[in-house]
Formats: structure tokens, sequence, C-alpha cells
């Protein structure tokens, strides 16, 4: 199917969105931050990211502008539980999207959600 890197800095949330992932039949690949993320796109060269916002270190809207840098058609999922934040007047999830992520969801998310988003990003690995 897919290759998906995973970034989010709750293991909680990276283990449940990679048993989701895995068992839809895609190969995964974790990170706990941006920078980690980051070097892991570069080893694993994935099909899609499913990023967090909200992280310690380097965070989800740096993260989304970096990739978007090194790979300008990566399709990339970014979620967030605090979307009641604001980043100059701008929810966190609406600036994801202005930054580059091709879908946004709010956390918690169900896994059909997930999955629907997934698939509308890679019809061909559905």
């Amino acid at each position: 199917m897919a290759r998906v890197l995973i970034i989010d800095d709750e293991p909680a949330v990276r283990e449940a969105i990679g048993a989701m992932m895995a068992a839809a039949g895609h190969e995964i690949c974790i990170a706990a931050d941006g920078h980690q993320g980051l070097k892991r796109h570069r080893d694993f060269q994935p099909d899609l990211v499913i990023t967090d916002i909200i992280m310690p270190g380097k965070e989800g809207i740096g993260t989304i502008c970096a990739l978007r840098k090194i790979a300008p058609t990566l399709p990339i999922i970014a979620m967030s539980g605090s979307d009641s934040g604001r980043f100059g007047g701008v929810s966190y999830l609406s600036l994801a999207g202005k930054l580059g992520a091709d879908s946004t969801l709010s956390k918690p998310v169900s896994p059909r959600d997930l999955l629907a988003a997934v698939s509308a990003l890679l019809p061909w690995a559905a």
C-alpha cells in the first residue's frame, strides 16, 4: 500500500494511528517531533505524512513548512487537539492548511475520518 510517516509527541497517539495505518495495510514509520520527523522523512521516503501541530521541539507548523520545501507534492495531514489556540488570529488547523497541509483533522480523530483522509490523498493506496 503506502508508506506513512506519523509525527506526534504523544506515544499513545502514535501507537493508535500506527495501528490504524498498519491494519489498513500501510507501512509505517513514527517520529516524536518535527526534528525527528524530518530525519525520518529523509530515510523512509514516505508517500504521506500525518503530523500533530502542537509538539515540543519542532512543532507541526514548522515541520509542514520544512516538508513543503523539500517535498512540495508530498501529501500532509495535520491534526490538533488544541485548535482553540490561535496564531495571529488564525486557528492552528486553518494555519496548517494555509501553509501546506492537504487535510486537517481535529483530535481525537475517528479511524473512519483518518482513513477517509488518507484515501482521498492517496486513492491508489486505498
